[in-house]
């Protein structure tokens, strides 16, 4: 127990590494925004897929633009949400534009769009997903997203669809089907490596072993693959007996050796496994 609260680190060197992460994470957006997704006219949801749509159409500077878009919805979600944003977040705001200003004038690094969308997308999810982990946010339609969900009930993901469609439609008519496509391949990439960012690569799985050699192989579990388990108690649906239950989270590297435990000691055993994405605990993850 007292290791555990030594390896907690001091409050206030944990709000500057979160300050850092949201400094870095959006330097790492903007950086990608100008030299993937702005050039090659990727408007991947967003406000910077608003203002590559009005650099095109417009010639409005891109900078001009985020500023112009993410101030004024960030004091409206103040007075309209009711809540503190709290000071990470409006230093993503502002912060965001600025780098891309300051790196407006950077050569492209592809002018190939499918390229341009892939890894326009990997560093955009890539620094939102820094953000997020420093407990901040860049602001944008994500706060618009808030403010229509209030009003309107609906879900707040339906939202944040709705708004970064019609960006993503908007790109197709300004520009073409094409890039819209484009677009949504982006916006694809940028999920999924927000999610590899939170999450991480370590993948675990949770087994519910329901069986009738309940000590054996709980015992089997707890010795030869060396992982705690939980008992549960379930009901059999046709017969209303009791069922012991076994659930037990294992690395995915290790469920092979899962499998032929319990084959092994309790053939006719009924083994349920899901992805479990993230595992806090002893034995995995203490943070």
């Amino acid at each position: 127990m007292r290791k555990r609260y030594r390896e907690q680190k001091h409050p206030m060197i944990q709000k500057l590494m979160e300050y850092g992460l949201v400094i870095v994470g959006s330097a790492i957006i903007a950086i990608g925004f100008n030299v993937f997704l702005l050039p090659n006219q990727i408007a991947s949801g967003g406000v910077s897929g608003i203002s590559t749509i009005l650099d095109s159409t417009l010639g409005w500077e891109p900078a001009y633009v985020l500023w112009g878009c993410n101030i004024p919805l960030f004091i409206a979600g103040l007075i309209i949400l009711g809540r503190h944003f709290g000071a990470k977040s409006l230093i993503g705001t502002l912060f965001l534009p600025l780098v891309v200003f300051l790196t407006k004038d950077w050569e492209p690094w592809t002018n190939d769009a499918l390229l341009g969308s892939i890894c326009g997308g990997i560093m955009v999810g890539l620094g939102l997903g820094i953000v997020f982990r420093g407990k901040g946010s860049t602001g944008g339609t994500d706060l618009a997203a808030q403010i229509i969900h209030k009003y309107t009930h609906m879900s707040l993901g339906t939202c944040v669809a709705v708004i970064d469609g019609l960006i993503v439609l908007s790109a197709a008519i300004v520009f073409d089907i094409e890039k819209g496509l484009y677009a949504l391949i982006g916006l694809y990439v940028t999920s999924k490596t927000i999610d590899l960012v939170q999450v991480g690569l370590n993948r675990s799985k949770m087994a519910l072993i329901i069986m009738n050699n309940e000590m054996e192989v709980r015992n089997a579990i707890l010795h030869e693959l060396d992982r705690g388990v939980t008992r549960i108690s379930g009901y059999g649906g046709y017969t209303d007996d009791t069922r012991p239950i076994l659930m037990c989270v294992i690395d995915q590297s290790e469920f092979t050796k899962l499998k032929q435990l319990v084959k092994l000691v309790d053939p006719k055993a009924f083994v349920i496994v899901m992805d479990a994405s993230e595992v806090l605990g002893e034995g995995f993850k203490l943070d």
